[in-house]
């Protein structure tokens, strides 16, 4: 119990991060992010939601064939320790793999970025089942893409995020059963404008390695935290209507 009340108050923590009204930094990133996305010929902005959609996709529903199916767990300090180990292993394969890229220079440095995102998707398939999830239910991997928009969009779309898996486990009973209904444009220039300047860094000369071997890490383990606080979220939704860690039962 003692775990649970620390994993409740870092739980609220998080939560109050995610509903903070945007900074004005955060509103000036924003707006010189839109004006930036405004020069580039709407054709462009269309192929690469379409090359994102498709290569998020091919993952999203690659990677659930090889996770493995998970021990039912006793307790929310069994999963999650379960659960910083894998983070850990990935934050360390994705910093190696930054570092090799970065090192590269621009040809490996495009690379990176099918590689690093095919890690994460995994990452949160990994996590999804040590939680006691289903990853085959199409609409558990819908929430993993509302788990990667949380971790990596501006603060205003975050707050938008955020509502939408408050009570996931009621909301997702009127969910759309067609993924092409998921708003990819929306998904795939948040996610670029959040990453672009940190791994343009990536491709410079000289320095690449180091800030592949930083910025991969620092994704990864954002990631992680945000999947953790995530499914938190619906444990302790749940616990009060279902014995604890009882979701493998739930799907």
């Amino acid at each position: 119990m003692l775990y649970e009340e620390q994993a409740q108050k870092e739980l609220k923590s998080w939560q109050k991060k995610m509903l903070r009204s945007p900074s004005l930094l955060d509103k000036l990133s924003k707006k010189m992010q839109v004006k930036m996305n405004s020069y580039i010929p709407e054709k462009v902005h269309k192929a690469i939601t379409v090359t994102i959609k498709q290569m998020v996709r091919g993952v999203l529903f690659g990677a659930g064939y090889i996770t493995k199916e998970q021990p039912a767990s006793t307790s929310l300090l069994d999963v999650e320790e379960q659960v910083l180990r894998r983070i850990q292993f990935y934050k360390n394969a994705a910093a190696a793999e930054g570092g090799v890229t970065g090192a590269g220079g621009i040809l490996l440095g495009f690379v990176d970025f099918p590689v690093l995102l095919g890690m994460k998707i995994k990452l949160l398939f990994d996590i999804a089942a040590l939680y006691g999830y289903d990853v085959k239910d199409y609409k558990e991997r819908l929430f993993l893409l509302h788990i990667f928009q949380l971790a990596f969009s501006s603060q205003q779309h975050k707050r938008l995020v955020y509502e939408q898996i408050i009570d996931w486990d009621k909301r997702r009973q009127s969910l759309p059963d067609d993924i092409h209904q998921f708003d990819w444009r929306q998904f795939q220039q948040e996610y670029r404008d959040y990453i672009d300047l940190a791994k343009m860094a990536q491709l410079i000369p000289g320095i690449g390695a180091v800030v592949g071997i930083v910025i991969n890490y620092r994704l990864v383990k954002k990631l992680g935290y945000t999947a953790m606080n995530a499914y938190r979220m619906r444990y302790f939704e749940n616990k009060f209507l279902f014995p604890p860690l009882a979701q493998k039962t739930l799907h």
